[in-house]
């Protein structure tokens, strides 16, 4: 595969996509602190809480703003692609792109789901501490809210893509002061649930710069460093100087500045925006070296199995180290040196324990059926499936899928939606499993 790519590729966009993941991977495995306390329980500490240096940190793992620059580089490549593809007078051209888009999306999500389902429901019946259930998925199944957002952005990617060839640099500038405005909403005048309009205003303005990228706006590096000079004036005067935390992500007596998304992460994205691109001469004659270029293709071919699966690996290390073998090595508080100095082993683990894994699930990022035989799906279904796997991957980050409540431990509905919504939109179990039966009838 790396020797048949294309000269005209750009690979320092596959390089950031892999550079991105992997970034919000080790920014997990280290953030995320297990430990046993004095009583024998297991606590689940966070190195952001106990070391207020590590929130700048964050600046730097908290890259999700760099995969939303990606995806608006890929999906408008993607979707002039098939315009060009399309027929005149084709109909339903946008409905089989976004399923298309959907699929190669969420299809790695579904074993991650079906897996965490059964083991919650195994655990509900050998009595396990129901809350340790719930930390146990809710931690586990953390990166799914992601694909949530992604999905909603890249299904506005037409009309997104209208307004950035018809407006130009507008068509970023406007969603500036949106983000800001519902920042002002929220927290002056505590507008209820309008801060979650964030996750669509700051990654969509993200996923404009995509565009802008692809249209060589940024070939220059001096407006690439003044993006990146800009960009980091505004994101210390809103956090050091300002009224935001400088950490990224949740912050103790504070907020977090990813779930919403606020003012400052859309800074931190510009930050990095400029930073990457300033970068990209020199890193796209680095990836033009074969072994770079192997390894990068090597990691796009499983790297959202490695983002789905990395922290159902760190679960199930730390819960055999407290069970099986009584809490060794889990006996010092995360931020001290103690802590420190036992990382590289720690990570080392992680890596070897979510290897099976890519093993197992890597295959279901490679091999897509044609979504409905090849047939295109009617506007009713594409509208209602999208709308369900976002409800049900948001429901599963937001208030897990396990149950405090019920014999099997289980909130059915929030792991069926995905798989629903799915076979609404013409792919995924369910819809094989009709699909066959229907076929065994005729």
């Amino acid at each position: 595969m790396a020797q048949m790519t294309p000269p005209e590729r750009n690979r320092w966009v596959d390089f950031l996509r892999a550079v991105s993941i992997l970034a919000v991977v080790f920014g997990h495995w280290l953030m995320a602190g297990l430990y046993v306390d004095d009583a024998g329980a297991l606590q689940r500490g966070d190195l952001i809480e106990t070391s207020q240096w590590t929130h700048w940190l964050t600046w730097g793992f908290q890259v999700m703003p760099v995969f939303f620059l990606v995806g608006g580089y890929s999906n408008s490549v993607s979707w002039e692609g098939t315009l060009r593809k399309a027929e005149p007078g084709q109909t339903g051209v946008y409905r089989d792109w976004l399923a298309a888009r959907v699929q190669r999306l969420i299809a790695p999500t579904f074993p991650v789901l079906l897996v965490w389902a059964v083991i919650a429901v195994v655990l509900t019946q050998v009595a396990f501490p129901r809350d340790q259930i719930r930390m146990a998925t809710e931690a586990a199944l953390i990166p799914v809210w992601f694909l949530a957002v992604y999905l909603l952005v890249t299904a506005c990617t037409p009309l997104a893509m209208k307004a950035w060839k018809r407006f130009g640099w507008l068509s970023f500038a406007v969603l500036v002061p949106v983000t800001a405005m519902v920042d002002w909403l929220r927290f002056e005048h505590s507008v209820p649930y309008i801060s979650f309009t964030n996750f669509l205003w700051v990654f969509l303005a993200i996923h404009q710069l995509g565009f802008a990228w692809r249209d060589g706006k940024f070939d220059s590096r001096l407006s690439a460093i003044a993006w990146f000079a800009i960009g980091l004036g505004v994101l210390i005067s809103v956090t050091v100087y300002g009224f935001y935390p400088v950490s990224m992500v949740s912050a103790p007596d504070g907020f977090s500045n990813s779930l919403p998304p606020t003012f400052a992460l859309l800074a931190l994205g510009v930050v990095q925006v400029g930073l990457v691109l300033a970068l990209e001469p020199a890193g796209r004659r680095m990836l033009d070296k074969v072994g770079v270029w192997t390894a990068t293709v090597l990691m796009n071919g499983m790297i959202m199995t490695v983002f789905l699966w990395h922290l159902t690996a760190f679960v199930l290390v730390m819960t055999f180290v407290w069970i099986a073998l009584g809490g060794i090595g889990l006996d010092s508080v995360p931020g001290t040196g103690e802590w420190w100095s036992s990382r590289p082993l720690w990570l080392g683990i992680y890596i070897a324990a979510l290897l099976p894994f890519i093993a197992v699930f890597a295959k279901h990022e490679r091999t897509f059926r044609p979504i409905r035989g090849g047939r295109t799906v009617p506007r009713a279904r594409v509208v209602a499936g999208v709308l369900l796997i976002c409800i049900g991957l948001g429901c599963t980050a937001g208030i897990t899928i396990a149950s405090p409540e019920g014999i099997t431990g289980l909130r059915i509905w929030v792991v069926a939606a995905p798989f629903v919504g799915a076979a609404l939109l013409g792919f995924g179990p369910v819809y094989e499993f009709i699909a066959r039966r229907r076929e065994k009838a005729a």
